[in-house]
């Protein structure tokens, strides 16, 4: 199963339906591509920073995701959530709470050896995923 697919397991049902895939889209292209927010260890530290540290390693780690909630995800990307929420024309808990659903599961699949990849590995598994997501817009 490819990567999108499966994360849209997790987003997708009474949350967001068919706008699951904009929001991998958006969270790729706000959080972890956008060289302002530091990439996926700019997002970890943001955590970190918050208190939330052990939860985000853990997302990262070969073990078990620990939860989040979607008031965690409000404390910590606060604005990314407005955002979120005005694009996708969702309610801002609604936004929070599939970031809560979405994060660890992302963060698991882009860090599968239980670390960080470089730089360069995290950018190839982004586009895939990029182009995952909108070829599934199109069809």
């Amino acid at each position: 199963m490819s990567l999108l697919k499966t994360l849209l397991m997790f987003v997708g049902g009474a949350l967001l339906g068919p706008k699951a895939g904009q929001l991998i889209n958006l969270v790729v292209s706000r959080l972890l591509e956008d060289p302002q927010t530091g990439g996926l260890g700019g997002l970890l530290k943001s955590f970190q920073d918050k208190g939330y540290g052990d939860q985000a390693a853990s997302w990262v780690s070969t073990g078990q995701n620990q939860s989040i909630s979607a008031d965690q995800i409000q404390d910590v990307l606060g604005g990314l959530v407005q955002q979120v929420s005005q694009a996708l024309g969702v309610s801002q808990q609604n936004a929070s709470a599939s970031l809560a659903e979405l994060l660890p599961n992302l963060i698991d699949k882009l860090t599968p050896d239980g670390q960080v990849p470089d730089s360069t590995t995290l950018a190839q598994r982004l586009a895939e995923l990029k182009t995952e997501s909108q070829q599934e817009q199109v069809t």
